[in-house]
């Protein structure tokens, strides 16, 4: 797997629209066919490019959010260049292009074997759930734990799928601002608190805003995580 997702990584591809779903208010599921695919590994992303009528073109990268398929999860970002149209107004059959796959070390591969623990702030779930998705289609049984923080419930991407996950997957949800009826943990950032119980013998993967990111990655040293076996992938 990991030798077909080099060759042809640097190639614009033309993709088109196969099937989109709504994740949230704000963001879209895309699926997409592309010719020749060279596949790709849980954690990698891919650049978009759109070009206009009078040939200006503008394009924004996006993990990969499940194994063996091209698709993305892109959250709309107000006065956005990219992200409006592609939640908003690409239809089925619309070409856009395509270069990648990009990335290869913030992979999960299932040869691995070890325990995984999972920490995704927002949108930063999308190549988390990658690797939730390659796990199950590997028949992998390393035990894996996600940490998901978002600001309400109705942000929770992927929501029917993380509400019954796999044996062997535990989620928490983290919910910044407002939390459901009977929820236990009052709204707030990730803290200490959140990882009691945790094992430090995991591969830690981090994705979310800079912020976030660098925040939990702190709260794992700060409880002797290695920092060797902590990836980390940011925007914004």
């Amino acid at each position: 797997m990991a030798r077909t997702a080099l060759p042809g990584r640097l190639t614009w591809r033309v993709a088109r629209l196969t099937e989109a779903r709504r994740e949230t208010g704000t963001a879209r599921t895309l699926v997409f066919d592309v010719p020749d695919w060279p596949g790709h590994l849980a954690g990698q992303h891919v650049d978009v490019r759109l070009t206009a009528d009078d040939g200006y073109t503008a394009q924004r990268s996006y993990s990969l959010s499940a194994p063996g398929r091209v698709e993305l999860t892109v959250q709309w970002i107000p006065d956005g260049e990219v992200s409006p149209y592609l939640t908003d107004v690409l239809g089925p059959g619309d070409p856009v292009e395509i270069r990648g796959p990009v990335g290869g070390w913030f992979v999960w591969r299932p040869d691995a074997g070890r325990a995984v623990l999972l920490i995704a702030g927002g949108s930063g779930i999308a190549p988390l759930m990658a690797m939730i998705r390659a796990r199950r289609l590997a028949g992998s049984g390393a035990p894996f734990r996600l940490l998901y923080s978002t600001r309400t419930p109705a942000d929770v991407f992927y929501a029917d799928e993380l509400q019954h996950p796999d044996p062997g997957v535990d989620v928490t949800h983290i919910f910044t601002r407002k939390v459901p009826d009977g929820c236990p943990r009052p709204p707030g950032r990730l803290a200490p608190a959140d990882l009691e119980g945790i094992s430090t013998d995991v591969d830690c993967f981090i994705c979310g805003p800079t912020g976030f990111v660098e925040a939990a990655a702190d709260l794992l040293l700060a409880r002797g995580h290695d920092p060797r076996r902590i990836k980390t992938e940011r925007f914004g």
